[in-house]
């Protein structure tokens, strides 16, 4: 179980342990009522305190913040993953291409969270932040606890979680900023721009071309489903080998979209993690 130390500041002397709870470590109304019927419950200077007891400036609370899955949750899959930043608190990993990060482990199939049972165990927690597609390669952000995960999907989206995309596109689109809602125009989980979609917006760099292929960095400021994929084709260039929202390509076998970088402030730390990992051989092939 996660335990997290909290010192009561200054401007909290006089507060409650649960005001410090919500406004000081971010808990939200549920998760304090689950800490509150824990066994462990909160400290204050080492002695269990109730939720309306009385904080003094220097104070250290205990608070469990953990929490696991039953046994068995997953089913371990031997697949290689690179972990690129580990702590008690989050994980930064490089998925590979082909990797589901949700599916039926029981039914064998490859999932992230089956990969992480075998690394860490089959009461592994796994809470993914910046969820990627199956076929979709790169950096990713997991949580190792409900309440580090609700604090980076909050971070989500502003200046400190931003998210850096590469991809090969069919045709340049040259550099810009595309501003247009997407919503559900067919079949699956298929957007499209259409005046009743929801906000989406994505700034794009075409970085270099060769024979009728662009590399483009990306950089999402909305996270709606398969937006860069969406805005690409809503520009003419489709992905390469994007069966959806363009066609298939002979060299190479899925949507050539590569997660290049995660910038986030950790929400426990402070420390500001600037990881990256490196195109892939597949779309390298592409634009060498």
């Amino acid at each position: 179980m996660r335990m997290l130390d909290y010192t009561v500041p200054p401007e909290f002397h006089g507060r409650t342990v649960k005001f410090c709870l919500k406004h000081g470590l971010g808990l939200s109304d549920g998760a304090v009522s689950r800490i509150r019927w824990q066994t462990a419950g909160v400290t204050v200077n080492g002695d269990f305190a109730r939720m309306t007891a009385v904080v003094r400036t220097g104070d250290v609370l205990t608070v469990p913040v953990g929490d696991l899955r039953p046994g068995g949750a997953f089913v371990p899959a031997d697949i290689p993953v690179d972990v690129l930043f580990e702590d008690e608190d989050l994980f930064i990993l490089n998925k590979p291409a082909g990797l589901a990060v949700h599916g039926r482990s029981e039914k064998g199939d490859a999932t992230l969270g089956a990969v992480l049972a075998a690394r860490y165990g089959t009461d592994a927690v796994f809470h993914p932040v910046n969820r990627l597609d199956k076929d979709t390669s790169g950096v990713m952000a997991v949580a190792r606890s409900g309440y580090i995960h609700d604090r980076l999907r909050r971070m989500l989206h502003s200046p400190d979680f931003c998210r850096e995309y590469l991809a090969v596109t069919v045709g340049a689109p040259g550099c810009g900023r595309v501003d247009a809602p997407l919503g559900k125009v067919g079949p699956g989980w298929k957007q499209g721009v259409c005046p009743g979609g929801k906000p989406a917006v994505t700034a794009f760099e075409t970085l270099k071309t060769c024979d009728g292929l662009a590399l483009v960095r990306c950089v999402p400021e909305t996270g709606r489903t398969h937006q860069i994929r969406a805005h690409l084709a809503y520009l003419g260039c489709p992905l390469a080998g994007d069966r959806l929202y363009g066609t298939a390509d002979d060299r190479i076998g899925r949507q050539a979209l590569h997660a290049w970088r995660v910038r986030l402030t950790h929400p426990v730390t402070g420390v500001v993690l600037d990881v990256s990992a490196e195109l892939p051989e597949d779309m390298k092939r592409l634009v060498p």
